[in-house]
């Protein structure tokens, strides 16, 4: 392999006994990727049709759904032709790529579950004032902002890392997340300094935020009337299970980047798959049957669709 080539290409080595399973893998990961993709389209359209589902809430899950789509549509395709091809590997502006869109989403998916406890604050706890707060105008800069600071951010990053000096060729994961640091001679302190403030602005301190929001909420209801409590658990249960989810994977992201070499290569790959396994359509699935108005309507769509 040329110096150009090494330059230009980054294998990627976290693959495990893919020889031997390939075809297990590319059906595996077929069929979930066509499941994802209905799963979350057929929400979206759900709460595209019905009138009665464009509220705040709703509107901020229909965010989370785009994000899974538009996530899935960019990763499987590369993660399929992987599992077909002999030599895995990727370019590195394309690496860069798949860098940008993991975390630029990943954070987009914070501040939306950010903006989703916040409206079920407004809603359980101040009542009377939340057509006044969340109004069109306010939803839609939530929404604009949760889609466009990860992605500026995260576009400042690329154009930083793109011209640094590559000393190793060799990733350990199946696609280009935090363990593209590994591939740098040097990184500068600025750099570093630049993440760690964006892993505060846009993780820690929208979880702080969360954590605070759903105790304020816990606190209200537990005094409250069983009627908001009943309202509570089945509106906020949906998103805590989401985010309990979400931060597992954050956390093991963040701890495989500094544990590389301690962690097994197959623990370390069947973790890895469940950011394109299961995460994308494990939304879905929770709102679909634990939000109630939602699931009223996908019943009564897929009855529909049965009698024709």
């Amino acid at each position: 392999m040329d110096d150009e080539f090494n330059i230009t290409y980054i294998t990627l080595d976290g693959y495990v006994e893919l020889d031997k399973y390939r075809y297990i893998y590319i059906c595996i990961m077929f069929i979930v990727y066509i499941l994802t993709i209905f799963c979350n389209v057929s929400i979206l359209y759900t709460i595209w049709i019905h009138n009665d589902l464009h509220e705040p809430m709703y509107i901020f899950i229909a965010g989370l759904l785009v994000n899974s789509v538009f996530y899935s549509t960019i990763m499987y395709p590369k993660l399929l032709a992987d599992f077909l091809s002999e030599k895995r590997t990727i370019s590195y502006p394309t690496c860069l790529f798949q860098f940008f869109i993991y975390y630029s989403l990943s954070a987009s998916d914070f501040l939306l579950l950010s903006t989703m406890a916040y409206d079920r604050y407004v809603s359980i706890c101040k009542p009377l004032q939340y057509p006044t707060i969340m109004r069109k105008t306010t939803v839609i800069i939530l929404l604009v902002l949760a889609w466009a600071a990860p992605a500026c951010h995260m576009a400042a990053e690329v154009i930083l890392r793109a011209n640094m000096k590559l000393c190793h060729f060799n990733l350990s994961g199946i696609f280009c997340n935090n363990s593209i640091y590994s591939l740098f001679c040097v990184t500068p302190s600025s750099l570093t300094i630049f993440s760690f403030f964006a892993l505060l602005n846009m993780g820690l301190l929208p979880f702080v935020f969360i954590i605070f929001t759903y105790t304020r909420i816990l606190i209200i209801t537990y005094r409250s009337s069983r009627e908001v409590k009943n309202k509570a658990a089945q509106t906020c249960l949906p998103h805590i299970i989401v985010l309990i989810s979400f931060c597992c994977l954050c956390a093991y992201d963040v701890i495989t980047a500094r544990l590389e070499s301690d962690v097994p290569k197959t623990v370390r790959s069947i973790i890895t798959l469940q950011a394109f396994l299961y995460y994308p359509l494990f939304n879905p699935v929770i709102y679909g049957l634990k939000m109630k108005e939602i699931s009223k309507h996908l019943k009564k769509l897929f009855c529909q669709a049965k009698v024709i």
